[in-house]
């Protein structure tokens, strides 16, 4: 269980990331014409996956923009924004903003996501959702990056995960 902050409260995940090095475990979310989309979907590409509890928070809208902006310039990497709103959410969102770099997917269906990445809130206001994280896969889906937290609230470090593409 990883220890992080929530507007500087103690919260709990479920586990630990994945650790750099390993492989990352398969997923199955829901995209936004509501089919099911698995890690394969992406395979041969450089995946960042940015997880958030909700494209309707400040810090996690702000995450999503930051991330799209690098995927306009760079087409060899697949930009994943994780988070728990409905992919109709996700999708107006992503439209509202003027955002077409990224695929948003949903675990609208249920949490496997969150518990088989270590990300599952398990207490706090808002336990049941998942606690900001980012990971940066390669093309063979190894875990090149990883960083949870500390405090939920604040934006990812940049700057690490675009130089663990390099």
């Amino acid at each position: 269980m990883a220890n992080v902050l929530f507007k500087g409260t103690p919260a709990h995940t479920s586990g630990e990331l994945p650790k750099v090095g390993s492989r990352a475990p398969d997923f199955k979310l829901t995209a936004g014409d509501l089919s099911d989309v698995t890690l394969a979907n992406f395979k041969g590409k450089k995946k960042i996956l940015s997880i958030a509890h909700s494209l309707d928070t400040g810090t996690c809208a702000a995450a999503t923009k930051r991330f799209n902006e690098f995927a306009k310039n760079h087409p060899d990497v697949v930009v994943l924004i994780v988070t728990a709103d409905l992919p109709f959410a996700q999708s107006r969102f992503c439209a509202g903003e003027g955002l077409t770099n990224v695929v948003t997917l949903s675990m609208m269906r249920d949490r496997h996501f969150a518990k088989d990445y270590g990300v599952l809130l398990t207490d706090s206001p808002i336990a049941g959702l998942t606690a900001r994280s980012t990971l940066v896969l390669d093309e063979n889906d190894t875990v090149l990056y990883t960083q949870m937290g500390p405090e939920i609230t604040d934006e990812p470090d940049y700057d690490r995960a675009f130089a663990a593409l390099k």
